[in-house]
């Protein structure tokens, strides 16, 4: 039987004519409903604007509702935290912080750690591109937070995952990244000693 010649790669969606999901809608809402509280639209525009937001099925449809009002500034677009471990080491927290959609760690000769712990982080996934170098990167995260490791190459020094696959609702996945070089790369929850300090102190800012 002769083989037939492929036919034509199908046409790439562009991305306007994309689908959108719940979350796309009800982030739209919420920038509607925030515009309204702000005094840019007035209530009559604000339902008009809700009913096509949540009638909506494609990224076009969402956009033309929002074209209008000004862009807000959003933990995603804010540049990468980027911690260098040098030969003092680096870490950012425990305390609260600011946490953007990306966070790059360099362990260095002194070492990164990378406490989640006391944040407060509205964002559906953090990427975490860790390299364990020569004095390795412990990355911390609060209980019901997730991590996906898959994509991590453990290198020399190997990867330690002691996180729990139950992840609370609302809470972000931790995606990790990056190469656990000659001193490896650990991510956990709260060990006992700190367990003690979140909850002897926990409102410390």
């Amino acid at each position: 039987m002769t083989a037939q010649p492929p036919g034509p790669s199908p046409r790439p969606v562009p991305s306007g004519e994309l689908r959108a999901s719940h979350d796309d809608r009800e982030a739209v809402v919420e920038q509607l409903r925030d515009a309204a509280a702000e005094g840019r639209i007035d209530l009559d525009e604000l339902d008009s604007r809700l009913e096509q937001a949540l009638k909506s099925k494609t990224y076009a449809e969402l956009a033309v509702l929002t074209v209008d009002l000004p862009r807000l500034d959003s933990a995603e677009s804010r540049p990468p935290l980027v911690l260098k471990g040098g030969m003092y080491g680096a870490s950012r927290g425990p305390g609260r912080w600011e946490v953007p959609g990306h966070v790059i760690a360099h362990g260095g000769l002194g070492g990164v750690r990378v406490d989640f712990t006391r944040v407060e982080c509205r964002l559906t996934e953090v990427a975490v591109e860790a390299y364990g170098e020569t004095s390795g990167v412990t990355i911390v995260i609060p209980d019901g937070w997730a991590a996906d490791t898959s994509g991590m190459d453990p290198g020399v020094g190997g990867l330690t995952d002691k996180t729990t696959p139950d992840r609370l609702p609302g809470t972000p996945l931790i995606r990790l990244t990056g190469s656990g070089g000659m001193a490896g790369v650990v991510i956990r929850h709260p060990n006992r000693r700190e367990r003690r300090k979140l909850d002897s102190n926990p409102t410390q800012g």
